[in-house]
This record gives C-alpha cells, structure tokens and sequence, in this order.
C-alpha cells in the first residue's frame, strides 16, 4: 500500500497513474495533470523526501487526491505491487504514464549483460506486462490513454550510453505496434521523445558541457520541464492522436 492512499472510486473523478512521478519530467507532468484535475498515484523508488515534498506540493496546490507508491521497474515484483495497491485503493485509471526508465552508462567493452538486462526490463518488459495486467483485470478503462516517455536518443545515434538509446527505440516501436493491440479495448496509445530537458539530472553537468549541448540545439536552450510535460496532456486529451512519437528536442542536430 502507498503514502496517503485512499479507498474509493469515483466515477466522475479522473485517476491517473504515473510511474516516476516525483522528480524531474515526471513531476512536471503530475503538476499538469493536477492542474487538469486528475487524482494522482506516482511510483518512486529511493528519494522518499522528494516523494513525499511532491506530494505535499500536489496536495495543497490542487484539489486533487495524491497517492504515493515506492515501486522500482526494475523489479518484476514492483507489477504486482502496482496492481495490488490500485485494487486496495479502488482505482480506475483514466490513463497511465511509463515515465520511469532505467540507464547504464559504461564502455562498450565493458557492458555487463544483468546491467544490460535490467535498463531493457525497466524501460520494455516492466510496462509491457504492468498494462497487461491492468487490461486483464480492468484497471484501465476503455477510452482511455497510454503515454511512454520515449527519448531523441531513440531516434539518433548517441555515444552517451547505448543500452538506454537502443532501449529507448524500443519504447518507441513498443508504442507504434501496441495500437494494434489496445485497439480492441479503445485504448490509444503515444510517447514524448524529449530531448534535453532542464531537470536536476541536467542541471548538475558542467557549465562548458551545457553551453556545448545548446550550441547544437536550434532553439539555443534546454526544454523547461513544463512545456515538456504539457505534450503528455496532450497525447492524453488528443482523441485522434494514436501511435505517434512526438519529438522535442528543440531542433538538435546531433553532431
């Protein structure tokens, strides 16, 4: 069971799921989400203070239910966790978030295969067999929506790490082939592949690294989390958008 979870359904109350809600993109998009009147239930795994600061930020900010729940994708075990804790609480969720993921970086010539293993469950195993679940015991409902947070290092060779870059393509083939699938239950589905976007992670390189990264950025800047996160309402509340990956990357070049 989560942080500040409640036992009810309300069928005129929105409920959304988003894994790695807490920090970063993902807590951009819960704040959006809030503001549009979506109940909450974000995953997290380690950062238990900034769960619970963004929760309390949610929850005073909006009047919105928020839920917390400490689930890592990199567990088979975190499926179930999910499920079970939208079963306690008697949710129905109108559209789920796969923000969460997993990264590896190393040296090719040193890739360890369970490190390997583990960035491709997260980021494609873990959400492959969450919403499996979740359609086999109706906890998503029909009409509603499935966002992937893909990455424009999964549309562009990049030598930061190449377990996240190939994973990420999946996410983005993941996504085109599951309309096919989710067809049946109206479900649509979509990702954002964003590119630098100004998180801590970001923020934390170094300034010469930052003014190299946005020289080859067109725009001359890092996306704000915000505006990363309104293109998640949008792929949400977009009734005819199905199956695409939308690209932000400012117009990088990739050189």
């Amino acid at each position: 069971m989560g942080l500040g979870t409640r036992k009810m359904n309300n069928s005129s109350t929105k409920h959304i799921l988003i894994t790695g809600g807490t920090k970063g993109i993902g807590l951009a998009v819960a704040r959006v989400m809030a503001r549009s009147g979506y109940d909450l239930l974000l995953t997290y795994w380690a950062d238990e203070p900034a769960a619970l600061k963004a929760r309390r930020e949610l929850s005073e900010g909006f009047a919105v239910e928020v839920a917390l729940l400490r689930a890592d994708v990199g567990e088979k075990e975190s499926v179930g966790r999910i499920t079970g804790a939208l079963r306690e609480m008697q949710w129905t969720i109108d559209a789920l978030i796969f923000n969460a993921g997993l990264t590896y970086r190393c040296p090719f010539e040193a890739i360890r295969m369970e490190e390997w293993e583990r960035v491709f469950f997260g980021n494609v195993h873990f959400p492959v067999f969450l919403l499996q679940q979740m359609l086999g015991e109706e906890l998503l409902r029909r009409g509603g929506s499935v966002v992937f947070t893909g990455s424009a290092m999964g549309e562009h060779p990049h030598a930061a790490s190449l377990a996240y870059g190939v994973g990420k393509s999946a996410v983005h083939a993941l996504t085109k082939n599951l309309v096919k699938f989710l067809a049946p239950y109206n479900i649509r589905v979509n990702a954002i592949a964003p590119g630098f976007v100004d998180t801590d992670w970001q923020k934390s390189k170094k300034e010469e690294l930052r003014a190299s990264i946005a020289a080859k950025i067109s725009l001359q800047r890092f996306c704000r989390p915000e505006e990363i996160a309104e293109l998640y309402l949008l792929a949400i509340e977009h009734s005819y958008l199905n199956g695409s990956v939308i690209s932000a990357d400012g117009g990088y070049s990739f050189r």
